[in-house]
């Protein structure tokens, strides 16, 4: 791993490289994804993220649905969706929406994730399991993926209340439980305001000691200054706790508002990490500088190494 390089200094002006452009897709393709999400009036973190595979997906026309509105009760310093301490009140109705897009869309596997809801009792778990229910009311062969946060804070806050609400879901047994530490220890203060690097790893541990058949997946967004060293402790934190799959891609600034980026990682120094994870015991590996962490995610069934 020593032709990797190190992180550019603060002060440097960097062009985004050539190998983080991509197309935006067809207009008409795109529209039909567009049309069904807005009728409906739910949300996708395609969207909200400003996810730079949003074209290619929705060509294909997949989504990853994003539960309980728009606004965020964490203020992550890297992250484009909104923030604000007084999110709009959950709409009942949202899961039924989601489950009649899913139905309209086709799609044989689903990613559900969420802001976060601090404001709420159990944080949303009763919300995603709910969501999760209707879809398969619906869609009985579709599989079921979720992105959660930690569910820390608010009412019961603790790692009592931590665990009851990740009970819940793991209950509901989705295909694959994602939560990502997204950056390394060092770094998770000043990325991930109001995150724990440590809270986060027990999410999965949970999940693991809630049910050792449902898949764990986690991700890390290389670009705020982290090390190989750091990088590599991360990913064998994730496998202490039994993680079995991992995303890595390269984080792309929103706005001036937000973190600056650090370092562009090249795509030869994301397949050597590709190459370590796998051999680190991950059973599927996505690493390439515009994965993100729910791209193409139902071929992660087929449990193959791809970097």
């Amino acid at each position: 791993m020593t032709s990797l390089q190190p992180a550019q200094s603060k002060s440097e002006i960097m062009a985004m490289p050539s190998w983080l452009r991509r197309p935006i897709g067809k207009a008409s393709e795109i529209s039909t994804v567009q049309r069904i999400i807005k009728q409906r009036q739910i949300h996708t973190i395609c969207e909200e993220g400003r996810c730079p595979n949003r074209g290619e997906c929705y060509a294909q026309k997949t989504a990853t649905f994003l539960l309980m509105g728009p606004t965020c009760t964490r203020s992550c310093a890297f992250c484009q969706v909104d923030k604000g301490h007084a999110p709009m009140p959950l709409d009942l109705e949202e899961p039924q929406k989601v489950a009649e897009a899913v139905q309209l869309l086709g799609l044989r596997y689903v990613v559900l994730t969420s802001v976060a809801r601090d404001d709420l009792s159990d944080q949303g778990a009763g919300h995603f399991v709910k969501t999760m229910e209707t879809i398969r009311q619906l869609n009985s062969d579709t599989q079921i993926e979720v992105l959660t946060p930690d569910f820390w804070g608010g009412a019961g806050a603790g790692e009592e209340g931590q665990r009851q609400r990740i009970t819940m879901i793991a209950t509901a047994k989705p295909a694959c439980f994602n939560h990502n530490i997204e950056t390394v220890r060092r770094l998770t203060s000043p990325v991930r305001r109001g995150a724990k690097y440590d809270r986060s790893l027990r999410v999965l541990a949970i999940v693991k000691e809630i049910d050792p058949t449902i898949p764990t997946k986690s991700g890390l967004m290389l670009g705020h200054g982290e090390t190989v060293e750091e990088v590599e402790e991360a990913m064998a934190d994730l496998r202490a706790v039994g993680c079995d799959r991992l995303t890595i891609g390269q984080y792309m600034r929103p706005s001036l508002e937000h973190l600056p980026v650090q370092k562009y990682w090249t795509p030869e120094e994301f397949e050597q990490l590709g190459n370590l994870a796998s051999q680190m015991g991950f059973t599927h590996v996505r690493s390439a500088p515009l994965v993100r962490s729910s791209y193409h995610a139902g071929e992660e069934t087929n449990l193959k190494s791809e970097v």
